[in-house]
This record gives C-alpha cells, structure tokens and sequence, in this order.
C-alpha cells in the first residue's frame, strides 16, 4: 500500500562534527574530523579507544545529557520550520524520540554506592526519572499530542521518524517532532570495547583495514508536518519522508543475518510503501559502522538490490551515535538532497575485494531527488527511510 508523502519542515542536530546543522555538514564536506580519548568520563583500559564527544556542551543540572542534546537538536529544527510557541499551542503537536542508552546507564555511582552500604544521593533517580527524551521536548514546549521513546537499538532514530510519519498520515496530530539521541557513558564505552568491535583509532568504514566503530553522541530532531498545516502557513518543505520500512531477521543478538534478509526486508517495504523505483535513488546514506560483518552483509544487499547506487558513510564524521544514528543520518540525507552533493565516505583508502562495492571518496554531486538512509542494528532489527527533495513529491 502506497504511504503519502509526510514534509519535512525543520531539521536540528548536535554532535561531534557541529552544534548545529549548517556546521555539521561543512565539517561533513571540509573532511574534518577530530576523534579522542573520551573526557567526561575515565576508564582503566590500557587503549584510549577515541570517541566523538560534543564538546563545550554542558546540559543543565536537572536533566541527563542525553535529553539536553535532543533538546537542543529540537528547538533547532522548530527555529528552522518557522513555528512558534503561540502557533503551536493552538495544534496537536506529538513528539517521537528514539534511543538506545540515553537514561538508563547514567546511574553508576549511585548503583556503585547501594551495593557498598552508603548512602547514595537521590538527586541521580530523581533526574532520571525526569529525563524521559520524548517526555522532556513535551514538557518543555507544552505539546499535547502523541509521546513516544522508542528503544529499539541503533535503529532507534529511523524507527521514531517513522513512526511519527504514520502519525501525521493518520491524522493523530498536526505536526510531529521526530528524531533521537543519545549520550557517551562509561558502561558504554566498556561494553562495545567488551564485544571487541571497537577501532582505536579513527574508524574506517567500508575499508580492507576497518576494525569496528568509534563510538559518539548527538541529538537530531525533524518537524513533520500535516498538508493541512503547512498550507495554512504557506511553507516550503526542507524535504519529504517518502517511505519507511522495518524487520528483524532475529538471527543474532549483535550480528546482521548473513545473506542480509532482514535488511533486504526493510529497504522493499521502503520502496514499496513509497512507490519508488529502485533506479531512481540517487544514494545510499548507509549505516557503515566500520565492523566487518556489518560493511560486508551491507555491500551485499546494496549490490543486490541497489546496484550502481553511490553510497557512504557518515560515521566517519560523528562516529556511532547508537539511537541518535538514523535520526541523524536522515536529517543528513535530507540536507544533501537539498544540496545536490554528497560527503566523501571519510577513513576509506583501501578496497576490501570481499566487499561488492567502495563507498564514495570524493564530494559528489548529483542530479536525483529520492535518497534513502538505513540503520542495521542489534537484535536483527532492520530500518530504512526514503527521502525527496523539497519541491518534490
């Protein structure tokens, strides 16, 4: 069944390459990146595994970071569509936030402290209770629709964009803040380290050299907005989410299917509830952690489904911002598509002959307007979102 096509209004985000989006995506196409050693937090490993923190960023005492970033990346995207308090309150506004770890690993010391018979500051509960993302970006602008965290793994931010689109198409609410965050934590840092898929040294997506990811964080909000609405206001759409699609092939706790069912699945879904082409995607934002399963099973499904379709990574620029990633990586989908240009896939130098394709290395412009970003992630779960540049339905 075909989906109609929901506008994207505004886009925010925060992260290591930018605190904004205009800054991210000229550090995306200057090649600059800057990964090192975590500082908000110490770990006794013997590597210094880097990470992509957002700098300068203090949230404030009574809310997690994970939720500071995704409001900041949301007051961002609502500046960028033009909406103020006084026009939203007179509409139904629902919110959808993806994460992965965001509140729930934040409580160590606290923990650290029960089990050894102290006392431990209620403060830490206390903020964590508060820190709901969606709950928070709701709360703070008064809206009165939909509210939903989804925890669903690093497919966590494509999952909440599609799903907040289902909201707008259906009529549950009028405009919808959509996206995901996420947070650096030490339980995080030494788990991934523990599963022996971290690089120690800047990742290298796709590459004959690539050894795993580098972990980070950021927050990335889109405004979705009803035909109703955006006519009311006469407002240009940035882009348009064409299509969403999910599976889960259920084969492994971490590790994608090998013949990537789950992932073929859910870019079918995308392109059927679309009514795309597959020869009319101009590119592939694809998920590109830097693990070897993940780039292999990857180049694979694209090769098959997808072929002759320039693709790239751009964790090489933010690292792996876990449930902020898809959402992140949509909003830079969009952004290119509005440009008409694509970064080069960053940390890729050397061809892996097991590999069914090399992701760009240059910046590369193109004539197209449909894109498509994906996001594989633990458990078998499998999402995808298409795009179409503004203008374009």
């Amino acid at each position: 069944m075909t989906s109609a096509p929901v506008a994207i209004t505004g886009m925010g985000c925060i992260c290591a390459a930018g605190i904004n989006l205009n800054d991210t995506m000229a550090a995306l196409f200057s090649g600059c990146r800057a990964p090192a050693p975590p500082v908000s937090f110490t770990c006794s490993h013997l590597i210094n595994y880097p990470v992509f923190e957002v700098q300068g960023f203090t949230p404030p005492p009574d809310l997690l970071r994970t939720c500071s970033l995704g409001l900041h990346a949301a007051r961002e995207a609502l500046a960028d569509a033009g909406l103020d308090r006084e026009f939203l309150d007179s509409i139904r506004v629902g919110v959808s936030v993806g994460t992965t770890v965001g509140s729930a690993m934040s409580n160590e010391t606290f923990c650290r402290e029960l089990r050894f018979g102290q006392q431990p500051d209620m403060t830490m509960l206390e903020r964590i209770q508060r820190s709901n993302p969606a709950a928070v970006i709701a709360r703070e602008f008064g809206f009165n629709g939909p509210c939903q965290t989804i925890v669903n793994a690093c497919s966590s931010g494509t999952d909440a964009v599609g799903l907040a689109a289902s909201w707008i198409r259906s009529g549950i609410c009028d405009v919808a803040l959509a996206g995901g965050a996420d947070e650096l934590g030490r339980i995080t840092y030494i788990g991934f380290i523990a599963l022996q898929i971290t690089d120690d040294s800047p990742c290298k997506p796709f590459d004959l050299n690539r050894k795993g990811l580098n972990l980070g964080e950021a927050g990335a909000m889109m405004v979705l907005e009803s035909e109703q609405v955006r006519a009311m206001r006469n407002k240009r759409a940035r882009s348009f989410l064409l299509g969403y699609g999910s599976a889960c092939d259920a084969y492994h706790l971490t590790a994608p299917k090998p013949d990537g069912a789950g992932l073929k699945s859910a870019i079918a879904e995308a392109l059927a509830c679309s009514n795309t082409d597959p020869g009319a995607v101009a590119f592939v934002n694809a998920h590109g952690t830097g693990t070897p399963d993940n780039d292999r099973v990857e180049t694979q499904v694209l090769a098959e489904l997808l072929p002759g379709v320039p693709f790239l990574s751009t964790k090489g620029y933010t690292g792996h911002t876990l449930g902020a990633a898809g959402a992140i990586e949509a909003v830079f989908t969009a952004a290119c598509l509005e440009r008409g240009e694509i970064p080069a896939s960053i940390g890729f130098s050397t061809a892996d002959p097991a590999l069914r394709g090399n992701p760009l290395t240059r910046n590369t412009t193109f004539s197209g307007t449909i894109a498509l970003s994906e996001s594989l992630a633990f458990g078998g779960n499998n999402s995808v979102v298409i795009l179409g540049k503004g203008g374009v339905t």
